[in-house]
């Protein structure tokens, strides 16, 4: 067998293999016996059927087989005893002048393309300065938050008239263009949630509405064409209430209005605890912990964020971008020239990182370990289950849990995937100069 590497260019590669007989007729032969053994035929008693005549009936299947492996050992060997680094895999070319007998006396000669991986040089020293913000509630988010929790442990009242943030329980009728009654039209009775319109002078329209008043109400403009919340108030599919342009008629049905809860020891024991909490700068003091728990996750996605932004600007590669344009399209028969010319730029990006990362972490001899994998797939899996129930599952159970979430090789790639990201942003953070800011959240988000 002769195995040899062409370099076309810094980023390309082809790769020929040469396989004479003497290279494949042991493993044939081998192979062809073995089938004899295994071989249920009719007129042969089963394990007694001739190689010979496997050989004439199956031969040929037999040798493509045993040449397809001995391609794949030879040229995954070639690879890693050379330590050649390559993108994506290695695809053969297609040659229309190549013509096999396969007939057990066939000089085999394959080619292979291959992308080669950049070399990658990545440098994190204290000149490379990131932001660090420290996100603090302002008055106006601290106090929505505030009055959606309220909300969400008040009563339900029946006020004549409609005000801003009330709902409105009533029946719509679809309408033609001339405004009578669209016959056949959509016909139903639901929750009209004020908070959700957008169109200030619809608001306005829909404020100061009693039980039985009937108003117009354009739909499409109340909600900005939203069409998930149109759907489901109409109780209609999202392609219909996407393309619906009809106006409705609205007859109040009821006004409903949520009232907050009072700010009371009975209150504060429901969300904190018992004795967790006594008075309202107690508990204004725990929202403001929470909201400000929830902001500095977001300014630690942003100060990731920037570090990729940062260094797939500065860190300098080329890719073999036709090679792996080509690989793309064999390995995703139903990837369209559209699909691929469209998604390929946010491929490359994602790629290049790759390749940062594994550089950063071959560098500095970085290591991922089970433990950190089991770990961190047991936070998210806890965190997952407190959606469904706010007591925490047994430890024990939870580690059962884990264990068997992380058999399946999706999740335990995703997890694994997950800590190296986490790991690589840690060493960046150490090695690069990291300013701490104090921003107010309604400023920060101005930032993304």
């Amino acid at each position: 067998m002769n195995i040899t590497q062409e370099k076309i260019n810094d980023l390309n590669a082809v790769v020929k293999i040469k396989i004479a007989p003497e290279d494949y007729t042991e493993k044939v032969e081998k192979s062809i016996k073995e089938q004899a053994k295994k071989a249920n035929l009719p007129g042969f008693r089963k394990g007694m059927v001739p190689a010979a005549h496997i050989k004439k009936m199956y031969g040929r299947s037999i040798l493509v087989e045993e040449i397809n492996n001995l391609l794949s050992e030879t040229l995954n060997k070639h690879l890693t005893d050379n330590k050649v680094d390559i993108l994506g895999q290695p695809l053969p070319v297609l040659d229309d002048t190549k013509e096999f007998k396969w007939d057990f006396t066939d000089e085999f000669e394959f080619d292979y393309e291959l992308g080669l991986a950049p070399e990658v040089d990545v440098n994190i020293t204290s000149k490379n300065k990131f932001t660090k913000y420290d996100v603090k509630a302002d008055e106006d988010t601290l106090a929505a938050r505030i009055k959606n929790i309220r909300k969400s442990y008040g009563k339900m009242t029946n006020p004549e008239v409609s005000a801003e943030d009330d709902v409105l329980y009533a029946e719509l009728t679809q309408l033609s263009a001339d405004g009578s009654v669209f016959e056949g039209g959509i016909n139903h009775t639901g929750s009209i949630r004020l908070d959700q319109v957008t169109d200030k002078k619809i608001l306005k329209s829909l404020v100061g509405l009693k039980k039985d008043d009937v108003v117009e109400l354009d739909v499409q403009g109340a909600f900005d064409k939203n069409e998930v919340i149109i759907a489901k108030l109409l109780n209609i599919g999202e392609e219909d209430a996407k393309d619906l342009q009809s106006k409705f008629s609205i007859t109040v049905k009821n006004v409903n209005r949520l009232e907050e809860a009072d700010l009371n020891p009975e209150f504060f024991d429901k969300l904190f605890g018992e004795g967790a909490v006594t008075d309202e700068a107690g508990f204004t003091a725990k929202i403001t912990e929470e909201v400000e728990g929830m902001f500095n996750q977001d300014a630690d996605r942003k100060l990731q964020n920037d570090i990729y932004t940062s260094l797939l600007e500065s860190v300098k590669m080329e890719l073999p971008d036709k090679f792996l344009r080509k690989w793309l399209k064999a390995t995703n028969e139903k990837l369209t020239e559209q699909e691929l010319a469209e998604g390929y730029e946010d491929f490359a990006k994602n790629l290049k990182w790759t390749l940062i990362e594994n550089k950063i972490i071959k560098d500095n001899s970085i290591e991922i370990k089970y433990e950190e994998v089991f770990h961190t797939a047991k936070q998210r899996l806890d965190a997952q289950f407190r959606m469904y129930s706010p007591s925490p599952m047994p430890e024990d159970q939870l580690a059962q849990y884990t264990a068997t979430f992380l058999k399946e090789k999706d999740n335990a790639n995703r997890i694994f995937d997950e800590v190296k990201a986490l790991k690589v942003f840690d060493y960046i953070q150490s090695a690069a100069t990291i300013d701490q800011k104090e921003i107010a959240y309604n400023k920060f988000i101005e930032l993304k």
